[in-house]
């Protein structure tokens, strides 16, 4: 069986490293112990089509990642329904990082990563090599007019 021909265009298969970053913010401020800051490792799933970071429900209870309302979501079977929002997901991806909202999702074993993180983060999915990389191996590029 070919892998290269049954995956689909537009998704690339990474490791991410997450984090409460409230967490983190009082353990540099020394009030909590850097060992007690909640992480998690995940497998992630780069959609190109997907516009959010999507987390498993049992990730987020884990990270004890506050509330942040709800969206709607439309799934590719455009199926809609609503989902719970949590904030402060501090998410590591190809050396980079920031924070993030996240949307919940309780049936999901795997992180989905969309558009808004890799713009935030400046990575590009090569379509061909079904690879994720920095634009500027060095920096992140911000486009302003």
């Amino acid at each position: 069986m070919n892998q290269q021909k049954d995956k689909p265009v537009g998704r690339v298969l990474v490791e991410l490293a997450l984090a409460n970053y409230q967490d983190m913010l009082l353990a540099q401020a020394g009030t909590l112990a850097p060992d007690k800051v909640r992480q998690a490792r995940l497998p992630g799933i780069v959609d190109t089509e997907a516009t959010r970071l999507v987390l498993p429900e049992a990730v987020a209870s884990q990270l004890g990642l506050a509330a942040a309302g709800e969206t709607k979501v439309r799934y590719a079977d455009q199926r809609t329904t609503n989902r719970p929002l949590v904030r402060d997901v501090w998410l590591k991806l190809q050396g980079r990082h920031a924070a993030f909202t996240a949307i919940v999702e309780p049936d999901r074993r795997d992180a989905l990563i969309g558009a808004i993180v890799l713009e935030e983060l400046d990575l590009v999915v090569d379509c061909a090599t079904q690879t994720l990389h920095p634009r500027d191996p060095d920096r992140i590029v911000s486009e302003i007019e």
